[in-house]
């Protein structure tokens, strides 16, 4: 758990941003309401809520539900039910995917690293074999998990990652949250994943801006695109910051589950829209995973969307 967590509260023209940091990223609440004391108690709130699906569902705490079941591999460990949801989820993604998106991928992390750096131009010393990938392959697989509403079993070196869904699922608890305290409009926002309660004033929407794949580069045709967002939620995926280049060639961090290799020929970045954040982010992960096809599968999902090669 990390103890150094703070909440900022500033004020705006008509409204209050709430700040702070989790799941490795800025998060911000807007509530478009005057009132100080409400404000601040929405962003102890969820702020609190986000914090403890982080402690929960993070596979860097060893003492996480996560950390537990991936450190008894090979036995058999009791889940609670809040668990037991966010795994049936996990199947449901892994069957839509035909096995494209497996949460038990993530032991490949143990041979790539995907730091975001150019390593000059060149090689990257962090760039795996085909034996290195190939025996990790091996840990890799949702079929060989069993698990019910009590309990789950992992085959022993097997590993869970819920980082490809917690977020999102973070968005949409604190959206519940917000809706039971106040029914001010209010937008939440984890590190891009966000979602809103209901328009802005006088039925406005709120303006979001999507951040451009190469933004960071500081060029001047690098320009965000603005969203606006009545209702629901919407979700960025793809591959700005995490990469790795080998022999002049970039690899994104969207790894295909069946052969543990990078996905080939995605758009740079997939931003969805839907009623849920958990639902938008597993479509444009999804998306993702269909490589040169990505556009195709959200046009087939007839769900609104933007791609950016």
């Amino acid at each position: 758990m990390n103890k150094n967590r703070a909440i900022q509260l500033a004020k705006n023209k008509d409204s209050y941003g709430i700040t702070f940091n989790a799941m490795a990223s800025p998060c911000e609440v807007i509530i478009q309401s005057s009132d100080k004391q409400l404000s601040a108690e929405l962003g102890n709130i969820i702020a609190t809520e986000v914090w403890r699906i982080e402690d929960k569902f993070s596979r860097y705490n060893q003492h996480s539900a996560c950390g537990v079941i991936n450190n008894n591999a090979g036995h058999s460990v009791s889940i609670d039910e809040e668990t037991y949801l966010l795994l049936n989820f996990a199947e449901q993604c892994y069957q839509l995917s035909d096995g494209l998106f497996d949460i038990s991928s993530g032991v490949l992390r143990k041979v790539w690293s995907f730091n975001g750096t150019q390593a000059s131009e060149g090689n990257s010393d962090n760039f795996p074999t085909v034996e290195q990938v190939k025996q990790n392959l091996t840990l890799v697989g949702w079929r060989k998990i069993t698990f019910d509403q009590n309990q789950i079993s992992l085959v022993k070196g097997m590993e869970i990652d819920f980082g490809g869904i917690g977020k999102e699922y973070a968005v949409d608890r604190a959206i519940i949250l917000a809706k039971q305290l106040t029914n001010n409009p209010v937008l939440v926002n984890l590190g891009g994943d966000l979602a809103v309660t209901c328009p802005r004033t006088n039925n406005e929407p709120w303006q979001v801006a999507i951040e451009h794949p190469d933004s960071d580069k500081n060029h001047t045709n690098y320009v965000d695109m603005i969203v606006s967002l009545k209702t629901g939620a919407l979700a960025t995926s793809g591959d700005a910051r995490r990469f790795v280049i080998h022999n002049g060639k970039r690899y994104s961090h969207i790894l295909n589950a069946k052969t543990g290799w990078p996905i080939n020929e995605a758009p740079r970045s997939i931003t969805v829209v839907a009623p849920q954040c958990i639902q938008a982010g597993i479509l444009a992960t999804l998306a993702l995973l269909q490589g040169s096809h990505a556009e195709q599968f959200l046009v087939d999902q007839d769900i609104k969307f933007w791609a950016r090669r």
